[in-house]
């Protein structure tokens, strides 16, 4: 009997709803993928036809946070905010939506987004770090006196952005508070990038 795309679709919910729970409740490490298969109620097999791997399960739950911390950013933003300000909320609001996910939100960045992470089989971090860095282009192309920044621009601030993520996850300061600042001083540094280089082009 063929499957339908829409019961494929309710699967492929359940198994990531089933997993932000067993992840929440037993932590990352400890949620085997014998555990998430029964209690989504499938087997192991199916499990594996739908994500190749436990940290792929655990992006497609990063994505899920970061798709309605865009959504959240698009409802916040004013239109008057400084470049930094605007990258800030843009940043601050994707962090906010991860909450919940920070206990294993390093195993699966490193995994997933890290420079070092093959593209083969990351399907959806592949997704999540091209939206994420055409969204920052399209920020700064609203601040028309940087214009597109460039190739190593981009670069920059993925590298600040993944340092900022990492650090978030161990954050021990009260409401992660020193985050914050190094998220302020990081988008600092990405837009001074930006208006060395604008200088150097004049």
């Amino acid at each position: 009997m063929r499957v339908s795309q829409a019961t494929k679709e309710k699967t492929r919910q359940k198994i990531v709803d089933t997993a932000r729970d067993l992840f929440t409740e037993k932590g990352f490490d400890q949620a085997t993928t014998r555990d998430l298969a029964s209690r989504a109620g499938i087997a192991v097999g199916t499990l594996f036809n739908y994500f190749p791997s436990k940290e792929a399960l655990g992006m497609e739950i990063i994505a899920e946070a970061l798709d309605a911390g865009r959504r959240e950013y698009a409802a916040l933003r004013r239109g008057s905010e400084s470049l930094e300000e605007d990258l800030f909320l843009f940043a601050i609001t994707g962090l906010n939506e991860l909450k919940p996910h920070r206990a294993y939100l390093a195993p699966v960045v490193e995994s997933a987004l890290s420079p070092f992470a093959s593209s083969k089989g990351n399907e959806t971090g592949e997704r999540v770090r091209i939206e994420h860095l055409e969204d920052v282009a399209a920020i700064v192309g609203v601040h028309a006196k940087t214009g597109q920044p460039s190739f190593v621009a981009i670069h920059l601030y993925w590298a600040l952005y993944l340092g900022v993520l990492a650090f978030w996850s161990q954050d021990g300061s009260p409401d992660q508070e020193d985050t914050l600042v190094l998220l302020d001083q990081s988008m600092r540094l990405f837009v001074s990038s930006l208006d060395s280089n604008q200088s150097r082009t004049e």
